[in-house]
């Protein structure tokens, strides 16, 4: 992986073989990932590796999707298990071009530090190179994180990721109200009409509030039920190497 390469780690308290499946399985994938709209596999010769189609919906209007192959490691001598694959969009109007990315499950005492390290090449030169080191490389790192805590959610207290999905639009909805209220001041303007010996109470107390008011919509932490891309890690504690799983799908597409 490249210096630039993204890295997300969430703890989960759950059972390994459960994590897998919700992760492994194409149609539980989709449902929790918010970078994919859908994921299907594709035939396979005997001895070949997996290999998938994906698609992502970009605008209401816009879809592009891609290919890749994918390979696992179950059973690991350490107890660990290691889900590599490599892709690659044809489609004109993907700014990803293609790249590689691995899954690492170590088990955790009553959990399991579920973690990804992915890269990629994005196209459109040095337009595309900008516009992914300030736009969409942000986005899919906070993307990848978001999505890692909707799946904790579902593995930990059964929030299905439709649910939570709801939970995060109505709490950012809140939030947004909440800053538009305060941003007006509480009606600040009508109060400057105000005569009497509250006056200059009100004067002072109501933009106080509504600084107050503000700093809280939009510094407080999310809701225990709501997914949250800052509950992730996202930078690794230590140096880390791509598997050599992932090596084995050189040549592949």
């Amino acid at each position: 992986m490249g210096r630039s390469g993204l890295y997300i780690e969430a703890r989960i308290r759950t059972d390994l073989d459960e994590l897998w499946s919700r992760t492994q399985d194409p149609s539980q994938h989709q449902r929790w990932d918010l970078r994919f709209t859908e994921i299907h596999h594709l035939p396979r010769a005997e001895g070949e590796p997996q290999r998938f189609r994906y698609a992502a919906r970009v605008l209401p209007f816009l879809t592009v999707a891609g290919t890749g192959v994918s390979a696992g490691e179950r059973e690991r001598p350490d107890g660990t298990r290691t889900s590599a694959l490599r892709f690659a969009s044809p489609h004109p109007l993907s700014l990803l071009a293609e790249g590689s990315g691995y899954w690492r499950y170590i088990p955790d005492g009553d959990g399991v530090r579920f973690l990804t390290g992915y890269d990629y090449r994005p196209r459109w030169g040095g337009f595309g190179a900008l516009a992914d080191r300030f736009l969409f490389r942000p986005l899919m790192g906070w993307a990848t994180a978001w999505s890692f805590d909707r799946l904790r959610l579902w593995l930990e207290r059964g929030i299905t990721p439709e649910r939570a999905r709801t939970n995060w639009l109505v709490e950012l909805l809140v939030r947004i109200l909440v800053i538009a209220l305060a941003g007006t001041g509480f009606g600040y303007g009508n109060l400057l009409q105000l005569t009497g010996p509250f006056a200059p109470l009100f004067f002072y107390a109501v933009p106080l509030l509504a600084v107050v008011t503000l700093s809280l919509a939009l510094l407080a932490p999310p809701l225990s039920a709501t997914p949250a891309a800052r509950r992730c890690l996202r930078t690794p504690p230590t140096r880390v190497r791509a598997p050599r799983v992932l090596r084995t799908l050189e040549g592949h597409r």
